[in-house]
């Protein structure tokens, strides 16, 4: 995936080989930052204010104050898309670090935050969202503040490559037998005709996809129940998926080597996958929706 050569840096945009930081930087030294993925289709942004009010929840939950409002960093973003030329699928990582200072736990005084952010193409992983994904279990040992798109991955990114080396291409995370999300999305089990996922708590992100599901179950009178369910819930499941800005919404059909009922991917994530194509506006390579 190619990186577009212009990236923001604070409030200015410069080639991506220029910048620079000081090897005292607090993301670097101690993880302490926070960061967005959006999600770009045909160079459009798509759920931009969620992810953006999402940022700002963020940063206000870990104290760095940031040196612009709402508007002025939506501007800069849409004006890093028409810098880059940007027309295709694709992603923008946005990481914003309470700023360069003398190695010290205590927060620095006086410090800017550093603040970038880039263009990345991301095309559609329409193979995985036609036929579905194996995942695996894997116990959450991450901190109880994962509302907070902070930078401390490092349990997500074990869990993840613990899945990969499963020949699997995601974690689903349990705390005491209950699922909280996956490493890098959320999860959700269909029983009955009714959606289960994880209630909107600290122990879980709230994903700008999931929130366009709230939308979408709403709209096809789909019951949607925040109720966390058992590990064991999953191989009686009549479906499962999970949602995020890279991987929009993708049936699991296969769990710890368990397939999950027919073993292919069923209605009710087809009928999201449909709603989430004609919410972000997607005319061309669309998912083959039949069940």
């Amino acid at each position: 995936m190619s990186v577009y050569p212009i990236i923001l840096t604070q409030s200015k945009f410069t080639h991506h080989d220029k910048l620079k930081y000081p090897f005292e930087e607090r993301g670097l030294q101690f993880g302490d930052g926070i960061y967005e993925v959006i999600r770009i289709y045909h160079g459009n942004y798509y759920l931009l204010e969620e992810h953006v009010n999402r940022l700002f929840q963020s940063a206000d939950a870990i104290k760095i104050q940031l040196p612009f409002n709402k508007e002025e960093i939506t501007d800069l973003l849409y004006e890093l898309l028409k810098k880059n030329e940007m027309t295709s699928d694709g992603k923008v990582y946005m990481q914003i670090t309470r700023g360069s200072a003398p190695r010290d736990h205590v927060f620095p005084e006086s410090v800017m935050p550093n603040i970038y952010a880039y263009v990345q193409d991301q095309p559609r992983n329409m193979t995985g969202m036609e036929n579905g994904v194996h995942a695996i279990t894997h116990r959450d040992i991450r901190w109880e503040n994962c509302y907070i798109k902070s930078l401390n991955l490092l349990p997500n990114v074990m869990a993840k490559q613990t899945a990969k080396e499963n020949g699997c291409y995601e974690a689903i995370l349990h705390r005491d037998g209950v699922v909280t999300e996956c490493s890098s999305s959320n999860v959700y089990m269909v029983k009955d005709g009714q959606i289960y996922t994880h209630p909107t708590t600290n122990n879980i992100l709230h994903g700008c996809v999931r929130m366009a599901i709230e939308r979408f179950t709403k709209d096809l009178s789909i019951p949607l129940i925040e109720e966390g369910f058992a590990v064991e819930d999953i191989r009686i499941a009549d479906e499962i998926f999970l949602s995020s800005s890279t991987s929009e919404i993708t049936p699991i059909i296969k769990v710890d080597n368990q397939q999950i009922a027919d073993g292919k991917p069923g209605k009710i994530t087809r009928q999201l996958q449909e709603a989430y194509e004609l919410d972000a506006n997607i005319k061309e390579n669309r998912i083959k929706h039949t069940v």
